[in-house]
């Protein structure tokens, strides 16, 4: 398992309202480029999304499937991308005084990536995961800074 974290300064229902828009995705999630398709009642248990993920001109089509959802603290999901199986994404928002503690852990689920998993293999997404976590954080501060609406 990957497992990264970072203090956010910024509290959670700011940080819920990225996560809550399944349209957003693309913003901060390291190699999305196009969020396909969002179901319009994303975040709720059973919600789609459909992304395009890759690097370049190399692509493949993925999609998440939301598994457990309590609203401005805790989101899971399941990462498709055949053939390479799936992947629990679990997102944990703390509150740390005015600002959050983000938790992600990602495990492979299904597919090579099970046999692949150990030391080299959480080491790339955690080092994915960290840049992605950064991305978020930099626009969850940057819109608290604005005044933003949160969801």
């Amino acid at each position: 398992m990957a497992r990264n974290r970072r203090l956010i300064l910024s509290p959670p229902p700011r940080v819920w309202s990225l996560l809550s828009d399944g349209r957003r995705y693309g913003e901060w999630v390291s190699g999305t480029q196009q969020v396909i398709e969002a179901d319009p009642h994303w975040p709720d248990v059973g919600a789609r999304l459909r992304v395009r993920v890759g690097l370049g001109p190399l692509t493949l089509d993925d999609s998440c499937v939301v598994r457990i959802c309590e609203p401005q603290r805790r989101l899971e999901l399941e990462a498709k991308a055949d053939p390479f199986g799936a992947a629990r994404i679990a997102m944990n928002l703390i509150p740390w005084g005015e600002n959050t503690l983000f938790v992600l852990d990602w495990h492979p689920l299904r597919g090579p990536g099970t046999r692949m998993h150990g030391l080299p293999v959480d080491y790339v997404v955690s080092i994915r995961n960290g840049m992605m976590l950064t991305k978020l954080a930099r626009i969850a501060v940057r819109e608290q800074q604005a005044g933003a609406p949160t969801a």
